[in-house]
């Protein structure tokens, strides 16, 4: 298939992190996907572990069997991957940061606009040629 072609990997999905991973790599794709701490997330599951070993490792087995590996380029450098680590976590706030900062690039146009079509401007101008 055309490299044009193929279908982009789901930058919103859970995938095992295996370039983080300890075992194999369920509980950094884990942290990765909630934006949770790797290391309060891994102290969590082994103290989850000690009284519900049987749950714990079959629902890790679980995890780890239906959980796809993370594509190598699902994201193009790190200021990407910070952008869709915010968005999963709290996608309602991401839509309203994007809300304002449009707002204040429209504003920031319309007082462009406006300076650009004075007559101060055109006097400026003319003084200055």
């Amino acid at each position: 298939m055309n490299a044009r072609h193929r279908e982009l990997p789901d930058r919103s999905r859970l995938y095992r992190d295996k370039d983080r991973s300890l075992l194999a790599g369920v509980c950094a794709g884990i942290a990765d996907w909630t934006g949770f701490n790797l290391t309060a997330l891994r102290v969590i599951v082994v103290l989850l572990t000690l009284p519900f070993t049987a749950v714990m490792i079959i629902g890790y087995l679980a995890l780890w069997i239906l959980i796809p590996k993370r594509p190598r380029a699902l994201y193009r450098d790190t200021d990407e991957q910070a952008f869709w680590q915010e968005v999963r976590r709290s996608p309602r706030d991401s839509v309203g940061q994007l809300n304002r900062r449009f707002r204040d690039l429209d504003g920031r146009l319309q007082r462009m606009e406006a300076w650009l079509t004075s007559s101060e401007y055109r006097i400026d101008r003319e003084l200055r040629d």
